[in-house]
């Protein structure tokens, strides 16, 4: 709808208001409401009718756009003695009139199941001709905070700065946040500093006394959750005797990897000593073995640990040259060369005549 259009119609509705002199709207409850998601909601009207006012009866419930390009949404009317409650999809099974029998003077409605997107300006529009009476209410739809998470950041030691965290995921703003101790003098440690937007408690140079249960509470104008926490604050660790576990660590390991190595070497210097002897043994058997005549054969072969003879040492020039062999003639052909024919008696090897 233009806004011209806009403006022509609230004209037209403010002059038949003006005319109209019989229907009146008695209702004089809140024009604001704030629910909770999930609950239900009555938006309240009644109405009186005149002598004057013949027409038929006419009741509509509309949801008023925020936007005046847009036109208005029938949530559910009453005409012709009959209801109907089908024109908003988004309400559809959700919306229904107080009253059996509207006419009676009461049009008021009731609204279940609330959601967020139900938010918005509802009107009650009353008409019998030639009467015609409205009357507006805004309903704001909120949701509770949902159960939120509690923790704490940071290193719970003596001495530190400990944060105590508290988050609610849904809820419709502003959302606020309250922390109180459940436990020991149930006070907060006189370093906390709160946070009740963020939903944090700082709890700064934190000491023993701080160790114990602490509660959140998110809540809103239509809700509340809480979640609980147990801080342990511990004594800060030794730092020394960390240093000197860790070099006794150290040096264990050290010990540790030198027997293993020195066992591999002495085992493997072992197998080598072992393997020697068994090939010692080897030959004794081998020698073992050999027949009387083998064993002679053996001792005949020359040994590189004896020392050589003095045949070995003699030179080559030395050596005696055996005797040359004398070549036999026979006594004609002796003659014929001109030789004469000599006797040689035999002799032994030693020398000696035979």
């Amino acid at each position: 709808m233009r806004p011209h259009a806009r403006v022509v119609e609230l004209q037209r509705a403010h002059l038949e208001e003006g005319l109209a002199s019989g229907v009146e709207i008695t209702s004089s409850g809140p024009t604001s409401i704030e629910k909770a998601s999930g609950q239900s909601v009555k938006l309240d009207c009644q109405f009186n009718l005149d002598a004057v006012d013949s027409g038929p009866l006419d009741i509509e419930w509309s949801l008023i756009s925020n936007d005046n390009q847009k036109e208005d949404k029938v949530v559910i009317l009453y005409a012709g003695d009959r209801s109907y409650d089908d024109y908003f999809a988004q309400m559809k099974g959700r919306v229904h009139f107080n009253s059996a029998d509207p006419k009676n003077g009461d049009a008021s409605i009731n609204l279940t199941g609330l959601k967020s997107v139900d938010s918005g300006t509802y009107q009650c529009k009353v008409k019998k001709a030639p009467g015609i009476r409205s009357r507006r209410m805004l309903l704001i739809v909120m949701v509770k905070p949902s159960k939120p998470r509690c923790y704490a950041e940071g290193p719970t030691q003596e001495g530190k700065d400990i944060v105590l965290r508290c988050k609610s995921n849904e809820g419709t703003n502003p959302l606020q946040y309250s922390w109180d101790k459940t436990s020991g003098g149930k006070l907060l440690p006189s370093s906390a500093v709160l946070d009740p937007v963020g939903g944090t408690v700082n709890v700064r140079n934190a000491s023993a006394g701080a160790s114990g249960s602490y509660r959140c509470i998110a809540s809103n104008r239509v809700g509340s959750e809480e979640c609980t926490l147990y801080l342990n604050v511990t004594p800060p660790p030794n730092t020394a005797g960390i240093i000197a576990g860790a070099i006794i660590a150290v040096l264990l390991f050290l010990i540790i990897i030198a027997i293993i190595l020195f066992c591999c070497c002495r085992a493997r210097h072992r197998k080598k000593y072992e393997k020697e002897i068994c090939n010692e043994i080897s030959q004794r058997s081998s020698l073992g073995s050999m027949s009387p005549s083998n064993l002679h054969e053996y001792a005949l072969k020359p040994q590189y640990d004896k020392i050589p003879s003095d045949e070995y040492e003699r030179p080559p020039s030395s050596v005696p040259l055996p005797p040359p062999t004398a070549t036999r003639m026979a006594g004609p052909n002796l003659s014929r060369m001109g030789g004469i024919a000599v006797m040689i008696p035999a002799q032994n090897r030693d020398g000696s005549i035979v």
